[in-house]
């Protein structure tokens, strides 16, 4: 069930994606060659997914979801071109493919980034069907504060400025919640908003988004010393090369492990606490910590 789910919504965020920039005006054909560049070279769509299945199993029509699924993918993308920039983590290969800067240049990359985190905004702010417009407005603040200071870039900003030192684990936790954990939660929180899920369900929901958040970025970690670089779609220790506080180099290869599989017990009580059909997302709770990309 999890792979046919995973392939049909990967499929249905890329058409989105592709429309959605395809439908911007043509301005300047290289910066939209590079945003689609940047959108569109593969992934593994985890938190459009997770808005799709998290809001499917609350009973939320797909296509209410459409916009929430793209506008945070729009952000995910933009990170990860920034990311790549040589001023961050001068990274030339993403997904197997030449990373923006690389494919095109260094200054259409920002632009390109800059261009796909507004889009995002653009996107989630428009009118959405089934969609009040408190409920819109909540949504724009649930994907700004975790895009901005008090997530993702906050969480970047932390990760560069633990490179080449020794941090404290809390810390290693504080930063991944924000860097990586803030857009996978604000995916569900997006569901948890469409369906207007309230008190207790709201809680384990959040829980559930926390801890696989955090689970993703410890496996990310064990993966960048276990798997290939065919595998990850770039360098194979990458991550230890820029001499990176991560969770093998605080813990072991084995305590990492042990982290990540612990983290997805967490999520599955939280999903237990849920009077829903929860098969699905716990299945891909499983998949975190089992996938070799």
């Amino acid at each position: 069930m999890l792979v046919a789910s995973l392939k049909q919504y990967q499929e249905r965020i890329n058409q989105q994606l592709e429309f959605r920039i395809d439908s911007l005006a043509d301005i300047d054909p290289q910066l939209k060659a590079a945003m689609k560049h940047g959108a569109l070279i593969g992934g593994k769509r985890i938190r459009p997914f997770l808005v799709y299945a998290v809001g499917d199993m609350l009973g939320v029509k797909l296509a209410t979801l459409d916009a929430c699924a793209a506008a945070v993918e729009c952000v995910h993308a933009y990170s990860l071109i920034h990311d790549d920039l040589p001023a961050m983590d001068d990274d030339a290969l993403r997904r197997g493919q030449p990373t923006v800067h690389i494919a095109f240049n260094e200054a259409t990359a920002i632009l390109a980034g800059d261009a796909l985190q507004a889009l995002a905004f653009e996107i989630i702010s428009d009118p959405i069907e089934n969609i009040t417009p408190s409920q819109n407005l909540a949504m724009v603040k649930a994907l700004a504060s975790a895009s901005g200071y008090s997530g993702m870039c906050g969480g970047q900003a932390m990760d560069l400025s633990a490179t080449n030192k020794q941090i404290e684990l809390a810390t290693l936790i504080q930063l991944h919640k924000l860097k990586t954990g803030a857009l996978i939660r604000c995916a569900v929180e997006f569901a948890i908003i469409a369906a207007k899920v309230e008190g207790q369900e709201r809680q384990a929901l959040l829980d559930f988004a926390d801890a696989i958040g955090l689970a993703f970025q410890v496996q990310d970690d064990v993966l960048d010393i276990i798997a290939s670089t065919e595998e990850l779609g770039k360098p194979q220790g990458s991550d230890t090369d820029s001499n990176k506080s991560t969770y093998p180099k605080l813990l072991g290869l084995e305590g990492a492990q042990k982290t990540a599989s612990s983290l997805i017990e967490d999520a599955l009580s939280a999903l237990a606490k849920l009077p829903y059909n929860s098969q699905l997302i716990a299945e891909f709770a499983r998949y975190i910590v089992e996938r070799r990309v």
